[in-house]
């Protein structure tokens, strides 16, 4: 790493930022910016390596410059050095560019090997952060497994869940046994099973009805 900028509005934290990169990255050249039009101004004046970029700036958001500089200087690595956690401002960063996200609770030595593991390939991430990270991921395929059951479906599905035969289903939703037969196939098919033992345990299985 040859420059670097530090985006961050607060001089005590920005003099802290500044002299984790020096020690981080040896003989670095280091711009500093307060602010997004600061920081916009040294952006058209320098080709950064690395942009260290603090999050709730006074003109604005530092989701912003992360998707200029993405856009103006897709070699640039950007990094969030932050004290938010929430998924409000983690993942807006990611989406605009960000490669690396670091929360400022951690010690001066985890910024340091964090930034350091950039040279190695290992993007900068806080370890809560990779945990929400995770689980964020997990939740999306938990959701994608789910089938796309209707309203009646789900209420067929329930009332087969629940030990009624296909004519007292029927009745209960005020449908004719033919009406339910038909619908209990599309389930069999999204479910992909093939008999009602079956679909009650991959309901189940994927919460679409209570125990």
């Amino acid at each position: 790493m040859q420059t670097a900028l530090v985006l961050e509005d607060h001089p005590e934290t920005r003099e802290w930022l500044t002299g984790i990169i020096r020690q981080a990255f040896m003989e670095i050249n280091i711009h500093e910016a307060s602010s997004l039009a600061q920081a916009r101004q040294l952006i058209k004046a320098h080709q950064f390596e690395l942009a260290l970029i603090d999050l709730n700036l006074p003109d604005g958001n530092g989701v912003e410059i992360i998707s200029e500089i993405s856009r103006s200087s897709p070699d640039t690595y950007c990094v969030v050095a932050t004290i938010f956690d929430d998924d409000n401002y983690l993942f807006p960063a990611l989406e605009a560019g960000a490669q690396g996200y670091l929360l400022k609770e951690q010690t001066t030595q985890e910024f340091i090997h964090s930034l350091q593991g950039i040279i190695k390939g290992e993007p900068p991430i806080s370890p809560a952060i990779a945990r929400k990270m995770i689980n964020h991921f997990h939740s999306d395929i938990a959701q994608s497994d789910k089938p796309d059951l209707s309203k009646r479906e789900k209420e067929i599905l329930s009332a087969i869940a629940k030990g009624l035969s296909r004519n007292e289903a029927a009745d209960v939703l005020g449908i004719t046994s033919n009406t339910v037969a038909s619908h209990l196939k599309n389930i069999y098919g999204k479910l992909n099973v093939s008999n009602r033992a079956q679909a009650t345990l991959e309901a189940l299985r994927l919460g679409l009805v209570r125990p």
